[in-house]
């Protein structure tokens, strides 16, 4: 937000942008040792692989750099799967990464898919394996390789192989606890000087895929006029949410706990028209709050937000469908497009269930 305001050229914006890095490090190791963990919160949808993977090609490419040629080797009439669109992206980037690593100088990386089927036959001598119908995605490279010894502990969290300060030990542990999240597994097969190949197995979802748009090609978030309700009992992170919203043309009220909502909510003359919410709270839950303001506004929406209480705020770690949630940290621009979709998925479905009436 300080950085909106000043110009590239002013002497304290290398400082702040400093700061933000090391921000959005300290947060990205959080997220891989929850991911490890199998305690982030995951909202899956059913995805066509194909096309998740298609709009990351080019920032993959990107991440890597020119001199590592991608082959990109989809499979024909892929299955659905069931996985949080993010999660694909943090594998696929872990996983492009670590062949990266292994290739010197110019190279070669393949990421493909394609439909398996394990029978028990199969999985009885394979232990890591269960029967059934999986979508399957390698990564592999013509790098250096690996030995037995170092494949027998890449998916332990903090080893790693490369010089300190190159590296957190955590890119394929995070990847490992998001695939057992998901009920996948992974295989993994290197020789020394032979390059290495990745395979991951996800189960088949029976449902229709939809298509996960490009970050990167995004329309700006169009700007509100609302009312907000805006709940949360730390401080700073309230009136730096609070100045967000305000930014982007919102009313605000503001609360620092749950019955100080309530009594703002009572009083308040006019339309309330969502309630933005912290989930872990003093008092009662962000959850409890949401229903006793339906008794006040049963039209308003609900937006609720937290850290990695995966425990608290889900069901094994897993969003119930429909319920509008944004994870802490978020960046300006993820909380004005989340605080739209909540806004406006509320008046599409209003819109929707008049044409159902007539």
């Amino acid at each position: 937000m300080a950085l909106s305001q000043l110009e590239p050229d002013e002497a304290i914006h290398t400082s702040l942008e400093e700061i933000r890095e090391a921000a959005n490090r300290s947060a990205n190791l959080t997220r891989q040792l929850l991911a490890f963990a199998r305690k982030q919160t995951i909202s899956p949808r059913n995805l066509d692989l194909n096309e998740t993977i298609e709009g990351m090609l080019k920032l993959l490419q990107r991440l890597i750099g020119e001199d590592i040629d991608i082959v990109w080797l989809p499979g024909k009439n892929l299955w659905s799967v069931k996985v949080d669109p993010t999660q694909i992206d943090q594998i696929l980037a872990n996983l492009c990464i670590n062949s990266r690593d292994s290739i010197s100088g110019v190279g070669k990386m393949t990421i493909e898919t394609r439909n398996c089927i394990f029978g028990k036959e199969y999985c009885a001598s394979h232990l890591d394996f269960a029967p059934g119908e999986y979508v399957m995605l390698t990564v592999s490279d013509n790098g250096c390789g690996m030995d037995k010894e170092t494949q027998a502990h890449i998916f332990e969290p903090f080893f790693t192989t490369k010089e300190m300060g190159k590296g957190t030990g955590l890119g394929l542990a995070t990847v490992y606890g998001i695939i057992k999240q998901n009920s996948g597994f992974i295989n993994v097969y290197s020789e020394v000087g032979q390059g290495s190949l990745f395979t991951v197995y996800f189960p088949r979802h029976m449902g229709e895929s939809v298509q996960i748009l490009n970050e990167g090609a995004a329309e700006p978030v169009k700007r509100g006029q609302e009312t907000i309700l805006l709940v949360e009992d730390e401080p700073a992170i309230l009136n730096m949410t609070k100045m967000m919203l305000e930014r982007q043309g919102y009313t605000v009220l503001s609360a620092s706990k749950p019955s100080e909502a309530v009594r703002m909510a009572e009083a308040h003359p006019d339309k309330i028209d969502l309630l933005i919410t912290d989930v872990v709270m003093p008092e009662i839950s962000g959850w409890d709050l949401a229903n006793n303001l339906l008794t006040l506004y049963p039209n308003i929406k609900r937006l609720f937000m937290s850290g990695y209480t995966a425990n608290v705020i889900a069901h094994n770690g897993v969003l119930d469908p429909g319920v509008n949630f944004i994870q802490k940290p978020f960046s300006i621009q993820n909380l004005a497009a989340k605080v739209r979709e909540s806004l406006d998925e509320s008046n599409r479905k209003n819109k929707d269930d008049a044409c159902d009436d007539e």
